[in-house]
């Protein structure tokens, strides 16, 4: 009795400690985009990802080496897992360049609540990608998401923008990464998926911005100090939520992300006196609702 209820303190213990480090993760991730929104169009989306793969690689290869013994994994990492590694890297950037383009010209809080239509393409990609079958739960919960959407962005009005969309392609990008790390079979390092990917992101955002000209002149020391403060607060609230979700059970935590939102609002008034809740009200419901029951029914399938 006495070791179940050292056991159970201990889970408790490890379930508060995974919740806090996602929030904080979360809040950070939130704050690169209030550097993102605050600097504006005075750069190219291409060299805020630049900077975000740039400055974030530094603490992420600190947390990766020290963190989980790489210098001493000996695991397999093939060609088929390098290229998915480096696939899941191109579907962060193309993520990346959507949601920071929807940062410029969305208010903070509404990109910040489409962007969480991830789960819904999640849950259709793994379909074709990892062959799941899908029950009527996760498909209702995916219409229940898809209408918020929908009620938020509302096509054929006269209030629909294009721009709009833009966080809805983050949304895809980012899933589409979800589901590709779900290709690596468990023997694979975490530490060596992460670091492809990562080194992926900035290759590829460099390249890209190269070849478009996207590149400018830092104008002065204090943009320079908002790109590096910009790409490493990614980088730690990326090492944030893996943490997180590596000490405990993904499902009992993944509800939380929701917790995100509140925040985007308070800092979307906070930094840009935005309040567009008369836009989000009721559709960012649906796709709460909607991401919380998918992740109770993988919950339940685990």
């Amino acid at each position: 009795m006495v070791k179940y209820l050292k056991l159970r303190k201990k889970n408790e213990g490890s379930l508060a400690k995974a919740i806090l480090l996602v929030l904080l993760g979360l809040f950070l991730l939130d704050i690169m985009g209030v550097i993102i929104k605050f600097m504006g169009e005075k750069y190219s989306v291409l060299q805020y990802a630049v900077a975000r793969n740039g400055f974030g690689l530094l603490p992420v290869l600190v947390y990766l080496v020290y963190s989980f013994g790489f210098k001493q994994d000996s695991g397999r990492f093939n060609l088929r897992d390098k290229v998915i590694s480096i696939s899941r890297g191109l579907s962060i950037v193309f993520a990346q360049c959507f949601f920071y383009l929807s940062l410029m010209k969305l208010e903070f809080a509404t990109a910040t609540t489409l962007a969480f239509a991830s789960p819904i393409f999640l849950t259709a990609l793994s379909i074709p990608i990892l062959g799941n079958r899908v029950g009527p739960w996760r498909w209702s919960a995916v219409a229940l998401g898809f209408f918020g959407v929908v009620i938020i962005i509302r096509p054929g009005s006269d209030l629909f923008t294009y721009d709009a969309l833009l966080p809805l392609g983050a949304a895809f990008g980012y899933a589409l990464a979800g589901v590709l790390v779900k290709l690596f079979p468990k023997e694979v390092h975490t530490a060596k998926i992460q670091l492809y990917a990562q080194m992926t992101t900035l290759i590829a955002t460099i390249f890209i911005a190269l070849i478009t000209f996207s590149f400018s002149f830092t104008e002065s020391i204090t943009d320079l100090f908002l790109l590096a403060a910009m790409g490493i607060s990614g980088g730690v609230g990326v090492i944030l939520l893996i943490s997180g979700y590596r000490i405990t059970e993904p499902s009992l935590i993944a509800s939380f992300e929701y917790f995100a939102l509140p925040i985007s609002f308070a800092l979307g008034w906070i930094f840009f006196m935005e309040w567009p809740f008369d836009k989000l009200f009721p559709g960012i419901l649906g796709i709460v609702l909607g991401g919380i029951i998918i992740a109770w029914r993988e919950g339940r399938a685990r």
